[in-house]
């Protein structure tokens, strides 16, 4: 029997994979929804409840927006549930009640448009067939589209139908060596590019098949990766630029507009930043499309919409449906009419990976498709894009965290490893350049991570190389904002961690006490809180210190260290949170994620830990050595 090839190897065991974290998923979100009286749900930030219609209104492709608010009036409640999340709208009643029905397959969803302090407005393609009653409630649920377009995409890869990436594919599983051409005099168009950018460039301009530019913390790949597209596209290249998030992509977008470059972002409305809808494709095709038959259309829509929300009664519903459903058609068809001619007059085209399965898209190849935040992305991700295109430029930072695995049997088997890990592993600098020159930390922050994980080739630009917190305007100079290094050592001050009450989750309140105290001083000095954040990696601590700060200090930001990942302030502080005598150190044992907590800070990275438990890691025993020598070192006595 022929032995199966590494593509029918890596797609079989990735199905497998796939649909063990799907399972995973959609097994949390019903054992919480089962098992979690609605109260607490919404307490946790998952549910919203007790809402009721304060408006309605026609959006962009003829969706209803539904605008929401709390029916006793007032903020909303402190939630997780974020613009571009799916979203199940439905009656509250008896949603107090423990044990209430799972969601069900089929069941109408929605897409948080956005979300503001009162009031959260959501995105219906298609109105629920049986009315709202109110009070409503949301809850966030697992988005199945994009694990159906994952799996997809994989079957598409392991049929090998000749396409774009026929000669892609063979060289990304070893079957075809990767071939590089030779450099071309080059004219850079960002004169700001330094010299490793400008390398990293070049350099993937010769690539045939795939190039990795590796941009360590505040390096700007970003910046790398639009100057490569923008090459790209004077040379008359089609580019499809994708990313993991749609924040990411927004970036791309915003970035490469500015730079006068004819972009299409595909992607739901309510998923994008306002900043660039007018180059979503739904505004650009109601632009191509803005005649009066149109607008009529539109405006019928809208009507039908407002009556269905209004009338009860189950044959004057049917009948409006059907008129919904007919108008509809009518728009689509329109709307059919110029979005290959919109699509096909872009330079690039901007997608989430999953976006990239859109079906306006089929048909439509690239001559280059280049992933940002490579290293953060499933492979089978990558798929989606890659299967349009000849060949592929991936920037990220394999020494940063992987995307978060749900299923603990599936991230033990290989789902977090990267297609950008694969690859460095087996070309190495044959195929990749470094960014050398970081942007963001002051030089005290930055030498440690550049030690321990880039061989001490990053440097510091001129410009953030000594930049401190007391050069801000309104900070006056104090111990805390002339020094851009703290370690606070809890050692010996009785800070035990403890398990939260519900739940597996670590908490540390004597850290807590200190990490007050420091932010109180940073404050008092005139930093403001906008400007720093408290990141940690147990989201029990977060909860803590948000219980402590979050009144007084409504624009301090406090999260985990995976929420923050690509994120930046002036001014950051860590609770390390373990304190125990068998030296266990948790999630802080995985050296990226202890570096991209330490890479976030600009001017200020305080770090507060208990030396007796984590120098029983080696790496981070080294980061305390660092600290002492670089760094200005106290004991948590001092904050008692």
């Amino acid at each position: 029997m022929a032995s199966s090839s590494p593509i029918d190897l890596f797609v079989e065991k990735h199905l497998r994979l796939l649909e063990l974290e799907r399972q995973a998923e959609v097994e949390e979100t019903a054992r919480l929804q089962v098992s979690l009286p609605a109260q607490e749900l919404e307490r946790r930030g998952l549910s919203l409840l007790r809402l009721r219609v304060q408006d309605e209104f026609t959006g962009l492709g003829g969706r209803t927006l539904l605008e929401l608010e709390q029916i006793q009036g007032g903020d909303l409640p402190a939630t997780r549930i974020q613009p571009g999340d799916l979203v199940l709208l439905r009656s509250s009643k008896d949603s107090g009640r423990p044990g209430a029905a799972p969601l069900r397959a089929g069941d109408p969803t929605a897409v948080v448009f956005r979300i503001k302090s009162r009031r959260i407005t959501v995105a219906f393609d298609e109105l629920p067939e049986d009315p709202l009653k109110e009070p409503l409630r949301i809850d966030r649920v697992a988005n199945d589209i994009t694990y159906r377009r994952l799996r997809e995409a994989l079957e598409r890869l392991r049929a090998g139908k000749k396409g774009p990436c026929s000669r892609l594919r063979e060289v990304l599983f070893g079957i075809r060596e990767p071939d590089f051409e030779k450099p071309k005099p080059l004219e850079i168009l960002n004169a700001d590019l330094d010299t490793s950018q400008q390398e990293a460039v070049a350099f993937a301009l010769t690539a045939r098949d795939f190039a990795l530019i590796h941009g360590p913390p505040g390096t700007g790949k970003t910046t790398a990766a639009v100057e490569f597209v923008r090459q790209a596209v004077r040379r008359g290249e089609r580019v499809l630029a994708c990313a993991a998030s749609n924040v990411a992509v927004d970036n791309l977008v915003e970035r490469l507009a500015r730079a006068n470059v004819r972009v299409v972002r595909i992607g739901h409305p309510a998923r994008l930043l306002p900043s660039v809808v007018e180059h979503s494709l739904d505004a650009l095709v109601e632009i191509a499309n803005g005649t009066r038959v149109a607008a009529q259309v539109r405006r019928e829509v809208a009507q039908c919409q407002r009556k269905l929300r209004r009338t009860e009664s189950f044959a004057e519903r049917r009948a409006l449906r059907e008129d919904l459903r007919r108008l509809r058609s009518e728009l689509r068809e329109m709307e059919d009419r110029t979005i290959h001619d919109v699509l096909a007059a872009a330079e690039v085209v901007l997608a989430t990976h999953t976006g990239a399965g859109d079906s306006v898209l089929a048909g439509f190849e690239f001559d280059t498709v280049v992933i940002d935040e490579a290293a953060q992305a499933l492979e089978a991700s990558c798929w989606i894009p890659l299967l349009r295109g000849r060949r592929v430029i991936l920037a990220g930072d394999h020494l940063q965290l992987p995307p978060t695995i749900k299923s603990p049997e599936a991230e033990r088997s290989g789902l977090a490893i990267t297609l950008f890990d694969r690859l460095v592993k087996k070309h190495g600098d044959r195929a990749k350049r470094m960014l050398r020159t970081q942007y963001r930390m002051n030089t005290r922050i930055m030498e440690w991570p550049s030690r321990e994980l880039y061989d001490g080739q990053l440097e510091a630009h001129a410009t953030v190389a000594e930049h401190l917190l007391c050069e801000l305007e309104g900070v006056t100079e104090t111990d805390e904002t002339r020094s851009a290094l703290w370690m606070i050592d809890t050692a010996g001050c009785g800070f035990e961690e403890e398990v939260e009450v519900e739940g597996d989750s670590k908490l540390n309140e004597g850290e807590a006490d200190i990490v007050v105290a420091h932010l109180e001083r940073l404050f008092a000095a005139g930093v403001k809180p906008s400007l720093t954040a408290v990141i940690t990696p147990y989201n029990a601590q977060v909860d803590r210190l948000r219980a402590r700060l979050e009144t007084a200090y409504p624009d301090l930001e406090i999260g985990s260290v995976d929420g923050f990942q690509g994120r930046e302030k002036e001014a950051i502080v860590i609770s390390l949170v373990r304190s125990n005598e068998r030296g266990e150190v948790g999630f802080v044992s995985d050296d990226r994620r202890t570096n991209v907590a330490i890479t976030r800070a600009r001017r200020h990275l305080a770090i507060v830990g208990d030396s007796a438990t984590i120098s029983r890691h080696a790496f981070l025993a080294r980061l305390l050595e660092h600290c002492q020598s670089r760094g200005e070192y106290r004991s948590g006595w001092e904050y008692r």
